[in-house]
């Protein structure tokens, strides 16, 4: 059973007196972690009275060092002390490991903001170390609890509001690398004087690797605070090595995703991290069908899908290109098992959807000659809207539909990056309790859904994917709300197709124009 506090700012008696009266009514703790300023301006006259004995710290305290040069001099030794009886300053750096297993890793100071750092800050050098101290032990998994002054920033991506805390400005990057790489299962910050729980977070890439711990961030305010923000939490942790690894990695029904994803993708796997995605999908690197790929290389000896004839539909589609209800001057390509139509109501001019000549319902249904011709498709995509600045993202919604449609709809190269993209899907999908996953770039939609499987997937043209399985209700708007939301086009008047519908001969231009762009990338007029 552990306390953790916010800024103590010199108050010991308002801290001291609190954790007294939580003891007489809830039983002993076993320590007090102390993070963001334990010191204040006015802090003389009560730490005379701890610093000399004459008064003792009713349980063991562990403090973080100066975040200014103002109390500096209160710590006389960077490689931690005890600064008085059951009061002790753990370091600039390090990890403290309990008899009981459970290891703290700690960093004092604030981010420094110039070279050399000074004496109350910590620099780049001494995050990698802390980092190199740990990860290079054998079979490293994380850390129970970490402990540091600032926030990380950019914490409350893909989580609840900090309030008035703007969490992309506020706090410090390398504290975030630090987490990121530390994947601590409690970490404790203040120095905002504010509180703030976030939602626990992710520590691993679903079904690209194993499952692991999740993470709890706490910011506390601080002691004795007008405003009665929380500045003191209590909880009780078992040791990570003393768990059995099932409970250890139960994930919550309220986790979110990594707010530090960006910064996990950028650092170098270890060994141990890459190996999992093997546990999840066959071998990706094989491919399927009987043609030759348009790289030239083999195929390997995987077994070639067989082709299946299209189920006919039970009604009448309006996808079918031998339907009398395709409405057909929105055709700008035909291939032989797949064709373009710009689409109805489109996000923009040139938003377009890739739909199989036959009756298929969604990509996972395809045969092995239509999905080989599905991706030569958004190759010519791609190339085409790259000549133009822009890259596409393709949705498809296999819900209450009858007929795959895959949207393609191009954005603007220097509006967003793909890391924006899919960050604004997944922003809004967390907002609307949507579990949105990021799968394998070279994984195919069938290794993750069976045939029949309501889901809505997301593709980016560098391969990225994110994935939802549709269990109940779904936005049927969904992928459209997001590409127009403020986040990426901002134009949220066209999120409903209805809307931007218009009428049948300027919808004929617009398609003409678009065929006479398109035709140098066509391969289906070179076949």
């Amino acid at each position: 059973r552990r306390l953790a506090c916010g800024d103590v700012e010199g108050r010991l008696e308002a801290i001291f007196g609190r954790v007294r009266a939580i003891q007489a009514k809830s039983g002993r703790f076993d320590m007090l972690l102390c993070v963001g300023n334990f010191f204040g301006s006015t802090s003389e006259a009560e730490w005379a009275e701890y610093s000399t004995g004459a008064k003792k710290a009713p349980i063991p305290t562990y403090v973080l060092g100066a975040n200014n040069q103002d109390t500096l001099s209160y710590f006389p030794d960077v490689s931690g002390c005890e600064l008085a009886e059951n009061i002790t300053y753990l370091g600039r750096r390090g990890v403290y490991s309990g008899c009981s297993g459970l290891q703290i890793a700690y960093l004092s100071g604030t981010e420094a903001q110039e070279q050399p750092a000074p004496a109350h800050s910590f620099s780049a050098k001494d995050v990698v170390e802390l980092k190199t101290s740990l990860l290079s032990t054998p079979n490293f998994r994380g850390v129970d609890i970490l402990l540091t002054s600032p926030w990380p920033r950019d914490v409350g991506t893909f989580a609840n509001s900090a309030g008035e805390i703007d969490t992309k400005k506020c706090g410090s990057k390398l504290v975030s690398d630090l987490a990121a790489s530390l994947k601590p299962r409690y970490h404790f910050a203040a120095l905002e004087k504010a509180y703030y729980e976030r939602l626990p977070y992710r520590n691993h890439m679903v079904l690209q690797e194993t499952p692991q711990h999740v993470t709890r961030f706490i910011a506390l305010a601080d002691v004795g605070n007008t405003g009665k923000k929380k500045y003191l939490y209590a909880f009780s942790i078992v040791p990570m090595s003393s768990m059995d690894p099932a409970e250890l990695v139960k994930q919550p029904q309220d986790v979110t995703e990594n707010p530090y994803r960006k910064l996990r993708k950028e650092a170098p796997k270890s060994k141990a991290e890459e190996e999992p995605a093997c546990q999840f999908f066959f071998d990706l690197n094989k491919h399927q069908g009987k043609k030759r790929p348009s790289d030239g290389k083999e195929r390997g000896d995987s077994q070639p899908k067989q082709a299946k004839k299209p189920p006919q539909p039970t009604g009448p589609c309006w996808f079918c290109l031998a339907s009398p209800e395709v409405e057909k001057h929105l055709v700008v390509s035909i291939g032989t098992h797949c064709y373009l139509a710009l689409a109805k109501g489109g996000l923009s001019p040139d938003h377009v959807l890739i739909l199989p000549i036959g009756h298929y319902q969604s990509v996972v249904d395809l045969s092995s000659e239509v999905l080989e011709e599905v991706t030569k498709y958004k190759a010519a995509l791609k190339e085409f809207f790259r000549s133009k600045g822009k890259r596409y993202v393709l949705f498809e919604r296999n819900y209450r539909s009858q007929h795959l449609q895959l949207q393609v709809i191009p954005v603007p190269l220097d509006l967003c990056t793909s890391e924006d993209i899919k960050e604004a899907f997944t922003a809004q999908a967390q907002e609307q309790q949507i579990e949105l996953l990021e799968i394998p770039e070279h994984s195919d939609i069938a290794q993750v859904a069976q045939p029949g499987t309501p889901y809505f997937y997301v593709e980016l043209d560098t391969g990225e994917k994110l994935f939802h399985r549709i269990r109940g209700r779904f936005p049927l708007q969904f992928g459209r709300e997001v590409l127009a939301s403020e986040a990426l086009l901002a134009q949220p008047q066209r999120a409903d197709w209805r809307q931007c519908a218009a009428q049948r001969p300027e919808e004929a231009a617009q398609a003409r124009a678009f065929r006479r762009e398109f035709e140098p990338f066509d391969f289906s007029l070179r076949d």
